[in-house]
C-alpha cells in the first residue's frame, strides 16, 4: 500500500511559505496532490498530513478516538494567547466535561435574547463611522463582535474595565494582523521579550494588562456573588466539579480567554468578507432586501435569521473564504488505510478545510461567488466544513451564525455602503486564521431617515 507524499522543498522553506503564504501552498500542493498531502509545516514532529476530500475527513473525524486521538501538542501555537486550560486546550474527559458545561450559552432561548443585543450594538457600531469617508469594514466588524462577546461572557456593558477590555483585546489581536508578524507564533525562537519596544514584548505586556483586568473582574465576582447574573462567567464560576471544587482563576482565566478571541476575532473576519460580497456583486445585495422586505415591517429576528437566501449568502460566504484553515489535529493510534494510502502510527492528520471548500467536483466554478449552490442542494458535514467537526466542532457556530445573519440585515437595510476600490480582495493570514488582505476599504454613502434619527441621538447622548 502506497504512503502519503508532498511537496519536496525542504523543511524550512514549506513553513515560510505557510507562514506568508498559506493559501498558495495549499493550493499547489493540492494541484499535485488532489486528496492529501504530506505537509512539512508545523512542529508535531513525524509526519503531518493534509487532506481534504470528504471521505477522508469524514473517517477522520468519526473516528475521532478510535483510529485517532489528539496529539499532546494540539494547539500549542494558541498557549501563548490563550493559556493552557481552556476547552481549546483540554483533552479526553477534561474537554468533555468542560465543553458540556460552555455549551448551553450559545444555543437555545439564549440566542433570542442575544438578538436585540447583536442589532443594538451593530446600529451603536455603525452611527459612530463618518459619512463619505472610508472606513475598514474589517475593523468595524471586530468593534461590533467584541462588544458582543464581551456581553455575552461577562455581561459588561459599559464602565472603565469594560472600555480596557475592548481596547486591549482589540490591540492584541491587531498584533497578529500580517503574515510576517504571524511568524511569532509558528516560530518560538522569535518569542523573545526585549522590552515593550520589541513585537512579543509588546505582546507580553498586553496580555498581562489584560490578565490583571480579567483576575480583577474575577476577585470581585467572588467577594459579591449574584445569583441572578446570566452571563458565560457567572455560569462557570458556579459550575463545580465531580468532587464539589469550582474552576480556579487560572482556569476561569484561560477559558475567558479563550471565548474572547475565538468568539469574535474569526466572526469579524466572517463579517468583513459578507460586507465585502454583497458590495462586490450588487445583486447579491439587492436579492438580500428584496427578502428583508418580504417579511414586512419590524420582522421578528428569528424570521430575519431563517431566511433561506440570506442564509446561503452566509454559507456561500464561510464556504468560499473559510476562517479557519485547518481542523482539529488527530493522530494516528494504529496503521490506518485512508484513501488508499497506509498511515503509519504517530502520524498527525488534519482536515484541510480551505481546500475542501475549493474542491471542483464539489463546487463546480468554485472561485465564483454563488450562494445559489447552497439553495440547490444540501451539503454534507464532511464537504461544508467551515466551524470544523467532530468532538471539537466549534462550540460558538450557532451564534457566530446568528451574529453575522443579524449585522448583515441591519447594515444593508438601514445603510448605503461602497466599496472603496471595485477589486477582488484576497485572503491573507491573520493569526492562525485568514483575513481579508486589505481589512475591506468601504465608505457610507448614506442611511435611512430613521437611521439618521438615531445617529443624531446618539450624538447628542
Amino acid at each position: 500500500m502506497k504512503r502519503p507524499d508532498g511537496p519536496k522543498t525542504p523543511k524550512f522553506i514549506q513553513r515560510l511559505e505557510w507562514i506568508l503564504d498559506p493559501v498558495g501552498y495549499m493550493e499547489r500542493s493540492h494541484e499535485r496532490y488532489p486528496d492529501l498531502f504530506v505537509a512539512k509545516v508545523i512542529g508535531f514532529g513525524g509526519t503531518i498530513v493534509y487532506v481534504s476530500h470528504p471521505q477522508a475527513i469524514q473517517q477522520l473525524l468519526t473516528n475521532d478516538r478510535k483510529q485517532f486521538s489528539a496529539p499532546s501538542e494540539t494547539n500549542r501555537i494558541l498557549e501563548p494567547l490563550i493559556g493552557d486550560n481552556s476547552v481549546i486546550m483540554l483533552e479526553g474527559d477534561r474537554h468533555r466535561k468542560r465543553r458540556q458545561l460552555v455549551m448551553p450559552p450559545f444555543h437555545g432561548d439564549r440566542m433570542r435574547t442575544y438578538g436585540e443585543l447583536i442589532c443594538n450594538v451593530t446600529r451603536k457600531v455603525m452611527s459612530q463611522l463618518p459619512t463619505g469617508k472610508p472606513f475598514l469594514a474589517r475593523s468595524a466588524m471586530q468593534s461590533i463582535s467584541l462588544q458582543v462577546i464581551l456581553e455575552v461572557v461577562f455581561g459588561l456593558y459599559e464602565g472603565e474595565r469594560c472600555q480596557q477590555l475592548r481596547q486591549l483585546m482589540s490591540e492584541m489581536g491587531e498584533v497578529f494582523r500580517s503574515p510576517i508578524s504571524s511568524g511569532f507564533l509558528f516560530l518560538p525562537a522569535l518569542q523573545k521579550d526585549w522590552g515593550a519596544w520589541s513585537p512579543w514584548g509588546k505582546f507580553v505586556r498586553q496580555r498581562q494588562q489584560i490578565d490583571d483586568l480579567l483576575y480583577a473582574e474575577i476577585a470581585e465576582r467572588r467577594a459579591n456573588p449574584d445569583r441572578d447574573r446570566t452571563d458565560i462567567l457567572s455560569m462557570l464560576m458556579s459550575a463545580r466539579d465531580e468532587e464539589g471544587q469550582p474552576m480556579s482563576d487560572r482556569e476561569l482565566r484561560d477559558e475567558l480567554m479563550a471565548l474572547m478571541f475565538a468568539g469574535h476575532e474569526t466572526t469579524a473576519t466572517a463579517m468583513a468578507w459578507a460586507l465585502y460580497w454583497t458590495h462586490y456583486l450588487p445583486e447579491v445585495r439587492d436579492k438580500i432586501l428584496s427578502e428583508l422586505n418580504s417579511l414586512g415591517d419590524s420582522p421578528a429576528l428569528m424570521d430575519i435569521a431563517r431566511l433561506p437566501y440570506l442564509t446561503a449568502v452566509c454559507q456561500e460566504t464561510l464556504r468560499i473564504h473559510p476562517v479557519a484553515m485547518l481542523t482539529f489535529p488527530r493522530v494516528a493510534q494504529e496503521p490506518v488505510e485512508m484513501m488508499g494510502y497506509l498511515l503509519e502510527p504517530g502520524t498527525v492528520v488534519m482536515g484541510c478545510m480551505y481546500l475542501t471548500h475549493q474542491r471542483e467536483d464539489i463546487y463546480p466554478n468554485h472561485r465564483e461567488f454563488k450562494p445559489e449552490r447552497f439553495l440547490e442542494r444540501q451539503f454534507s458535514p464532511y464537504e461544508f466544513i467551515p466551524f470544523g467537526g467532530g468532538v471539537r466542532r466549534c462550540i460558538g457556530e450557532a451564534l457566530a451564525q446568528f451574529e453575522m445573519k443579524l449585522v448583515l440585515a441591519t447594515i444593508l437595510s438601514e445603510y448605503q455602503l461602497t466599496l472603496v476600490e471595485k477589486k477582488r480582495e484576497r485572503p491573507q493570514r491573520r493569526g492562525v486564521t485568514l483575513a481579508p488582505e486589505s481589512g475591506v476599504k468601504m465608505q457610507i454613502l448614506g442611511t435611512s431617515d430613521r437611521t439618521e434619527i438615531d445617529r443624531l441621538l446618539m450624538t447628542q447622548a
